[in-house]
């Protein structure tokens, strides 16, 4: 361009204007930057509306919230409606305080980051530009009086402002009016109607609302339930760096839903919700990382999504570091770092947490901070009708938990949880059969074990098999211990194993068969029971069943010798001597343990609920 063409187009502001947006769409920026900058000077709003686009945006010049958004505030005070609707918009985000000021301080550097979301400043400028017909503009002083502080909050001018946003188009309006139907839907014609609205802002690309008609879709809740489009909709919405729809699009890749399945591409997106302050994902990536799945579980980088969630408020991640740090698994076992996780987790309303600290504190662990509060978390929930907290209470006064032990005042609360609780209903029929509290009472104590065992706890059902086998407070019945010993130790209790084994092996109401006596006690001794140890030794070297096998029977000796069990190391001395060879059906002297004895592994344990 000549020298004379160039003086022409510079004639004046419009002109300048004009050139420099040729300049920024030809990319040359510092050309356009200073021709827009001349002509924003002259007062021309326009052209301090884009001046300011470019501080905002960093095209031509370092990007500068505070000169932004002063050229901005010019250009809104000269009434260009664009302008006060960007500035409105700004304002919700955040403006730094020196944008009101047009004079230049050095602090204003400091200053260039957001601010805090100034409601006010918000409506003003949003008010102006609506009354300007902006459809955009109404749409936003629709949302500052739905959602903002009290003195500005009117939820049905809020409504009118949205239907006349989306009357005049505006995609923001749509989503304005569905979110208010989704909150005040009573029938599902109205449900219907607010996900009409959010379609059509879906259909414009408004973020929120694709995410919203994602949910919609997931659940058939006023839309048909279709997971392929509720996951086309997320990943539209998570593109839109939606944390949430992006947690959701993650997720449904990860486990194939309405979307092929990418482990990998799902725990990206998974992340970028997570980073971006998402808990849920934050804690699925937890599960995911404790979990392992096709590779070895990562505990290190487990514990360090399970404390991002935790921190942001999320109760079962909280608990899961708990239970990191009381294994040691990813993080040092730290039984007082447990504890903290466990308490907080409990503090958030997770029921099971409360249980995991009272099981810490019972095993004398924690501080004596950790047991003083918990012991002052059940008593508050116990005094409210808590049951759960009942019972939990009634196990710190039982143990001296935080508190002196109070055998009595145990029992009380053990009595009011055992209306619910199932672990209270074996705990208080423990307590009336030791006389623990109470006057001792064996029936009632065994009417209430059964209860409890009948409910399936396992503790219980192997409690009331002894019972049944001792005939402690009530008739004996070795048939129907043998069913609740079976159910015991199908769930794994080692204890009902051995038992299982020791009337199987004869001498009980119930056929002999020592085959199976013999699997149930290897099952027992492969747990740890030293009694079964002791037993499998026996079984082999003696050949009970069929030929004698000294080489392993010796190994389970030794294992409950080194157990510290006196009578494995009386058995093989005795083994230096010959054999006496004994068919099994004639060993009638054969010794065998009663299925109610224990001594050789340690007494139940009475673990707090949630």
């Amino acid at each position: 361009m000549s020298l004379l063409s160039r003086l022409f187009t510079r004639r004046s502001p419009e002109k300048r204007l004009q050139y420099g947006l040729q300049l920024i769409e030809a990319e040359d920026f510092a050309g356009g930057f200073a021709e827009i900058s001349a002509a924003a000077q002259t007062g021309m709003p326009e052209a301090q509306f884009r001046l300011a686009r470019l501080y905002l945006d960093g095209i031509g010049i370092p990007r500068d919230l505070v000169e932004g958004g002063r050229w901005l505030r010019r250009a809104a005070e000269a009434e260009w409606i664009e302008a006060q609707f960007v500035l409105a918009t700004l304002y919700l985000v955040g403006l730094p305080e020196a944008v009101e000021s047009d004079s230049f301080n050095l602090t204003d550097v400091a200053q260039n980051v957001t601010g805090q979301p100034n409601f006010h400043r918000a409506a003003h400028w949003s008010k102006l530009a609506a009354d300007a017909e902006n459809p955009d503009a109404q749409a936003l002083y629709g949302y500052v009086l739905n959602a903002g502080p009290e003195d500005l909050r009117n939820p049905e001018e809020s409504l009118v402002w949205y239907e006349r946003a989306a009357k005049g188009g505006s995609p923001q309006g749509h989503l304005g009016l569905g979110l208010a139907g989704l909150h005040s839907a009573r029938s599902d014609e109205e449900l219907a109607k607010a996900i009409e609205h959010l379609k059509i802002a879906a259909d414009a690309d408004v973020g929120s609302a694709l995410y919203l008609m994602g949910i919609a879709y997931e659940r058939g809740a006023g839309a048909p339930h279709d997971p392929v489009a509720a996951t086309e909709c997320y990943g539209k919405a998570a593109a839109h760096n939606v944390r949430s729809a992006q947690a959701r699009y993650g997720l449904a890749l990860l486990e194939g839903r309405g979307i092929e399945k990418n482990p990998s591409k799902g725990e990206t997106w998974l992340r970028k919700a997570a980073l971006a302050g998402d808990t849920e994902a934050c804690a699925l990536l937890g599960d995911i990382h404790a979990r392992g799945g096709d590779l070895s579980p990562n505990y290190l980088e487990a514990a360090n999504w399970y404390r991002r969630a935790a921190e942001g408020g999320h109760a079962a991640s909280a608990r899961a570091l708990g239970m990191l740090y009381l294994t040691g698994a990813g993080v040092t076992r730290d039984e007082d770092e447990a504890a903290k996780w466990f308490r907080y987790a409990s503090e958030k309303g997770d029921t099971a947490s409360s249980a995991d600290l009272g099981n810490l504190l019972l095993m004398g662990g924690g501080t004596a901070e950790d047991r003083l509060a918990t012991k002052a978390l059940y008593e508050k929930a116990a005094h409210s009708g808590d049951l759960i907290a009942a019972f939990n209470f009634g196990v710190c006064l039982a143990e001296g938990v935080g508190t002196e032990r109070d055998e009595e005042q145990a029992a009380h609360w053990m009595r009011k949880a055992a209306d619910g609780i199932i672990n209270a209903q074996y705990w208080y029929g423990r307590m009336l059969i030791d006389g623990r509290g109470v006057t001792a009472n064996p029936e009632e104590g065994r009417e209430w074990i059964r209860k409890a065992a009948v409910e399936g706890m396992v503790d219980a059902e192997h409690h009331y098999a002894q019972l049944l086998v001792a005939g402690e407070g009530g008739p004996a019945d070795h048939a129907e211990a043998f069913v609740m010993f079976e159910r015991a130790a199908k769930q794994g209790n080692a204890n009902s194993m051995f038992a299982l084994g020791a009337m199987l092996g004869g001498g009980h109401d119930v056929p002999e068969d020592r085959q199976q006596a013999l699997e149930w006690f290897r099952q027992a001794a492969e747990r740890g029971h030293v009694g079964a140890q002791l037993m499998m030794g026996r079984y082999l070297t003696r050949g009970l069943v069929g030929e004698p096998d000294m080489e392993e029977g010796l190994i389970w000796y030794r294992k409950a010798e080194a157990a510290g069990l006196a009578q494995a190391s009386a058995d093989m001395a005795q083994l230096k001597f010959p054999l006496r060879e004994t068919k099994p059906e004639a060993d009638s002297g054969e010794e065998k343990p009663a299925a109610s004895t224990e001594e050789t592994q340690p007494a139940d344990s009475h673990p707090a609920v949630g």
